[in-house]
């Protein structure tokens, strides 16, 4: 996996670049936008990491950029500044994903997998199943017109669920996308948060859309 990180912190772009390294994974360091934006635009990555205060530029600026030229690399937005509104701006440019700084650094790398693993073309879509409507860009989930909030591993379990939507998902597949490749598919952490995502967006509405396969997993619809 190649990825493309965009970050001016020295030190912090290097315990990144080490950390991919062991991991595995190919990584190219760019410290400004404008250099940060050619390599977005010309070289070919799994996904980007993108911090938004930058010398030359910003990763608002950059992100929203890069999608004009058509740019198509999965985004991940790296950042001190946590507050909703530049979680949503950074979305709305083009991002495919957030996470603030500080952060854990596991985290780091199964957002990384979850986006590469990510078929193209399935960015900045609006999906739809019964009375449930769950928008890819922004994170926005309502069913029956109701707003439902999510935490973010009920958001990755959901997303995962839209994306495969009819297809009965096995617990190795699902725990892979919504934690890591290391994680113990066999605990009973999937089934709690299922439990979890269930109580929001089943409870008290019809028809039930998170269905339990007996014996091989998951499938979501009506």
């Amino acid at each position: 996996m190649h990825v493309l990180l965009i970050e001016d912190d020295e030190e912090l772009a290097k315990l990144i670049e080490k950390g991919l390294s062991e991991k595995g994974m190919r990584v190219t360091h760019i410290e400004d936008a404008r250099r940060g934006l050619q390599s977005l635009v010309v070289g070919e990555h799994d996904a980007a990491v993108l911090d938004v205060m930058l010398p030359g530029g910003d990763g608002f600026s950059l992100c929203a950029d890069a999608r004009r030229r058509g740019v198509r690399t999965p985004v991940l937005m790296l950042t001190a500044r946590g507050e909703v509104e530049d979680r949503v701006r950074g979305l709305e440019v083009g991002a495919d994903d957030y996470l603030p700084k500080p952060f854990a650094f596991p985290e780091l790398v199964a957002r990384l997998r979850a986006l590469a693993r990510r078929p193209p073309g399935l960015v900045d879509e609006l999906r739809g199943l019964a009375d449930l409507e769950v928008d890819l860009r922004t994170r926005a989930v309502r069913r029956a017109g109701r707003r439902i909030r999510l935490t973010s591993m009920e958001w990755r379990l959901l997303e995962f669920f839209v994306r495969n939507a009819g297809t009965v998902l096995d617990r190795a597949s699902i725990t892979a996308y919504v934690w890591d490749d290391n994680h113990d598919p066999l605990s009973n952490m999937l089934e709690v948060l299922v439990s979890r995502l269930r109580r929001k967006i089943d409870d008290g509405f019809d028809p039930c859309l998170v269905e339990t396969v007996r014996g091989a997993g998951y499938r979501f619809g009506p």
